[in-house]
């Protein structure tokens, strides 16, 4: 008898096999870790039990195939947009910061009155 099928949710779930199960509520216990609200009310305090009660309730939506490859690539693309606008804002405070101070310098190109007699 299969451990997973005496669960009483387990025969609702949507999920093929139970490595898709163990997979998927890591990658949910790890967002839980991360500071991610659970998405129902438990009495579990550990993020991996919390997981996957989630995961047998049904409340974990996740992707497949080509729908989770597209997903990925879009996420990997979000994160390069808020990492370059980081760096432009890092770099654009750096050179604010370095015009601010190249303009505080004062330049005296005035002549020194020791060079002044010095041409009479």
């Amino acid at each position: 008898m299969d451990a997973l099928t005496l669960l009483p949710d387990y025969q609702k779930l949507s999920v093929e096999s139970r490595s898709r199960l163990v997979i998927v509520a890591a990658q949910r216990a790890r967002q839980l870790m991360q500071g991610a609200r659970p998405a129902l009310p438990t009495r579990h305090t550990k993020p991996t039990t919390i997981a996957l009660e989630e995961m047998l309730k049904g409340k974990i939506h996740f992707l497949v195939g080509k729908e989770a490859q597209k997903a990925m690539k879009e996420a990997r693309k979000q994160r390069e947009r808020e990492l370059e606008k980081l760096t432009m804002a890092q770099v654009a405070g750096a050179d604010a910061a370095e015009i601010k101070k190249d303009l505080s310098v004062v330049v005296d190109d005035s002549p020194k009155p020791a060079e002044a007699s010095e041409d009479d």
